[in-house]
């Protein structure tokens, strides 16, 4: 793979950097030693025996052919081959930092000598996340190794995916390329991975995986095109992981990387030193025979054989020699990349964090024995355990002008880049940096991104891609999951009555505050207005001029009965209860008008005392004629000791008994918890309905079963008086009376209850005029008939005849 080339570059270019540094260990040269494990366990492992010895004598516990152990060891970019790497270097407790991926090591006293030039995979996660999230990408897929590190990543990351509201349509494994006769096998794990991928709804991919996943899903949309489902025909936006970097074989040239337009990845920071690309210009297999590393690279990505050549006679026949002249900067990207890489700034840091240790460990030993500047060999000469206590405390500024640190873990502080990657009609393709997931900066900066320069894949026409189980619920709705399915697949139904969702994809409608309502669409809600029952308005007018058309007609008849006070008819039935009666009636017409306009303090204060107080005169007033009537005719029997009782004095007394019992109910009432203008936001649903609190209903209930008691003992005996011989015998109209006065309140409370708002004053105050309107007309009307238009019997022989 020619790509990985630029990692040996990065390396020998910052070695060459350090020692031509002559503040940096001066004096003293770094030397190095380049093993490739070829992508295999067994060669990683003797790549790392071959660090003890020379000349391919491995014997077990010795060093051969060599006088001193390496000071560390960089070694990546996958996961596992560093884990195989441990097991051997671990037993010389060697420094090893890691870059391209971050192992997890089991061991805690094994991994106190790893140092990740990656940065803590938990921030890639959240910040991966915190992607899905913002992009609203709720619906995806993941693909990633089928190996320990996929089976870790499905077990550990996935759930808190799925905390934050991310659902998976599936989870797939990448097949394992390997050099074995398995080749039917392994095209149908293609064919079903692109079956898998090719018929999801899911618009976002996201691939977990180290530096050559790329190059098997270059594979699979190659085997793709002939088939019957070409991922072409199921766009996808790829989201892949900082462990994995852009990286094909020979016959990758010529297939087309479209598939990659538009894909975004995760990337360790990175920033280009310095004269790297220059150094790249010099790289020439003519000024550098020894390197056999760029021999194999020169031969691979030219396309041509060295006359010296590593290849052989077979390959020499089908490729071209090479001409000493060819330049990288020509090279196709695809082939190799002129500017460096995440992986390659990695190994760049590397290199200089194990100078940077050797250069306080030696400062160190030379301060605390000054003996040692004198014998330089004793000086430089170390253990490869001495120098980690060095590496975990290191900290510098690179070339490049970046501070370099771990954190307590043996963790690079850095940050991840957020990669969108474009890609060209002549297969070529560039990185743009669209963000960061920067873990040192404040909570709500860690996480940012330039949605608006991101290339999005071109069949979605430069437009956000949605990537959802099924379209938002939009506003007005509420989300109600699926039988069976997964939380991100739902229904939609309209908020109910009263209730509203004013954004998408609400989980539960909810009421709007107390003083607005629900529009028509269920997604806002509108301020209420305050009403209460005026004098402007069609029904209070209506009200009013009813309640002083009443008012007027009372005082009417109250001049007839003044005016005809001496008639036997006035007279009969007791002239001054008449008046109290009439008088209390007036006032009842009048206080209806304290229910109508806005309601104040001093208003709820008296609406319901002065009501209860006037109906209780009124009743008893009503009461004490009819017990006037009962005794009148009971006293006339011979030796009756009822005549005593008769008089003024009894039915004032009833009067004043049953007033003050009333007015006592409301002075308690006023004093303990007096009524108060209250706004009613609940009765109506579009408006706040100003009115009075009772305060205490338990007094209201108290005042009028007051009043209905009187009317009930009313109503009982002038029944039973109804048919006492009296000419001006008034029982039978107090029963008439009493009847309505009843139906009326007892048709009342179920009206009260059901009527809301203003509506409800409404009903108390035709109650109140239509009760005291019954009494005024079934009492006073027959007597205003004979004494206006039947004079000729208001007469005193008429009585006596009556009583004849």
């Amino acid at each position: 793979m020619t790509q990985l080339y630029q990692h040996i570059v990065a390396f020998v270019f910052a070695v060459k950097e350090t020692n031509e540094n002559h503040h940096l260990l001066p004096n003293v040269t770094l030397g190095f030693h380049i093993y490739n494990n070829g992508f295999s366990g067994s060669w990683t492992y003797v790549a790392a025996m071959e660090l003890m010895s020379r000349g391919h004598q491995f014997i077990a516990n010795y060093k051969c052919g060599i006088e001193n152990l390496p000071a560390a060891v960089i070694a990546g970019p996958n996961n596992d081959y560093c884990l195989h790497m441990s097991t051997i270097l671990y037993i010389y407790k060697m420094s090893q930092l890691i870059f391209g991926s971050s192992p997890v090591v089991n061991n805690e006293v094994e991994s106190h000598f790893f140092h990740r030039m990656f940065p803590n995979t938990g921030y890639q996660y959240e910040g991966l996340v915190q992607l899905l999230l913002h992009f609203n990408w709720i619906w995806i897929g993941i693909v990633t190794m089928d190996d320990d590190t996929g089976e870790r990543f499905v077990q550990n990351v996935l759930p808190t995916f799925a905390q934050k509201g991310i659902c998976f349509q599936f989870v797939a494994r990448l097949p394992q390329i390997t050099f074995s006769d398995g080749v039917q096998q392994l095209l149908y794990e293609f064919d079903e991975m692109i079956k898998i991928i090719a018929g999801s709804t899911a618009s976002v991919v996201v691939v977990h995986g180290e530096i050559h996943s790329v190059m098997v899903i270059r594979f699979i949309e190659y085997i793709s095109q002939s088939t019957d489902t070409p991922l072409q025909s199921s766009p996808k936006v790829w989201i892949m992981t900082a462990q994995m970097e852009f990286s094909s074989l020979s016959y990758h040239r010529g297939m087309s990387m479209h598939f990659l337009h538009g894909a975004l990845s995760f990337a360790v920071h990175s920033k280009e030193p310095s004269g790297f690309k220059q150094f790249l210009q010099t790289r020439n297999p003519a000024l550098e025979k020894e390197d056999k590393f760029l021999w194999a690279f020169w031969e691979e990505a030219f396309n041509c054989f060295l006359s010296d050549h590593l290849l052989g006679e077979e390959d020499e026949e089908d490729k071209p020699p090479c001409t000493w002249k060819e330049k990288l900067e020509t090279l196709p990207v695809p082939v190799f990349e002129m500017s460096m890489t995440s992986h390659s700034y990695s190994v760049y840091n590397a290199v200089y964090a194990v100078a940077h240790a050797l250069q306080a460990m030696y400062s160190s030993k030379f301060k605390h024995n000054p003996v040692l500047n004198g014998r330089r060999k004793e000086l430089w000469n170390s253990h490869p355990w001495q120098i980690h206590h060095f590496l975990r405390r290191v900290a510098f500024n690179n070339s490049a002008g970046e501070e370099v640190s771990f954190n307590q873990n043996g963790e690079i502080l850095t940050q991840f880049d957020i990669i969108n990657w474009i890609t060209f009609p002549n297969r070529s393709f560039a990185r743009m940096k669209v963000g960061t997931m920067n873990p040192q900066a404040p909570e709500d900066k860690m996480f940012t991104i330039q949605d608006d320069v991101i290339m999005w894949p071109s069949i979605f026409n430069q437009t956000l891609p949605i990537s959802r189980c099924n379209d938002k619920c939009q506003l007005g709705f509420s989300k109600r999951k699926k039988e069976g399915e997964q939380f991100c697949c739902y229904n939609c139904f309209p908020c109910p009555e009263g209730k509203i969702s004013n954004q998408t994809d609400t989980d539960a409608c909810f009421e709007c505050p107390g003083d607005q309502y629900p529009n028509n669409e269920k997604d806002g809600c509108l301020p209420k207005d305050i009403t209460f029952l005026s004098f402007g308005e069609p029904l209070g007018i209506i009200l009013t001029v009813f309640a002083l058309k009443f008012s007027l007609i009372t005082i009417f008849i109250l001049g007839i009965f003044m005016k005809y006070k001496d008639t036997p008819i006035v007279k009969a039935n007791n002239k001054n209860l008449t008046y109290i009666l009439l008088s209390s009636l007036l006032l009842s017409f009048l206080c209806a008008l304290l229910f109508i306009g806005r309601p104040g303090k001093v208003a709820c204060l008296l609406q319901q005392a002065a009501f209860g107080v006037i109906f209780s005169v009124a009743l008893s007033s009503i009461l004490a004629k009819t017990i006037t009537v009962i005794l009148a005719f009971v006293a006339t029997k011979p030796g009756s000791r009822i005549r005593r009782w008769m008089g003024k004095r009894f039915t004032y007394s009833i009067v004043l008994l049953c007033s003050f019992s009333q007015a006592a109910i409301c002075s308690i009432w006023l004093i303990t918890s007096p009524p108060f203008p209250d706004l009613d936001m609940y009765s109506v649903t579009q408006t706040i309905v100003l009115k009075c609190n009772e305060g205490s209903g338990g007094m209201l209930y108290a005042l009028l079963g007051f009043m209905g008691f009187l009317a009930l003992v009313s109503l009982t005996l002038a029944f039973l008086a109804r048919k006492l011989p009296d000419s001006f015998n008034e029982a039978k109209f107090i029963t008439f009376s009493m009847l309505v006065f009843c139906s009326v309140w007892l048709c009342f409370i179920p009206s009260y209850l059901s009527t809301k708002g203003k509506n409800m004053v409404a009903v108390e105050i035709f109650s109140v005029l239509t009760s005291s309107f019954g009494l005024l007309g079934c009492i006073f009307s027959p007597k205003c008939y004979i004494i206006l238009v039947k004079p000729e019997l208001n007469m005193k022989d008429q009585l006596i005849t009556r009583r004849n």
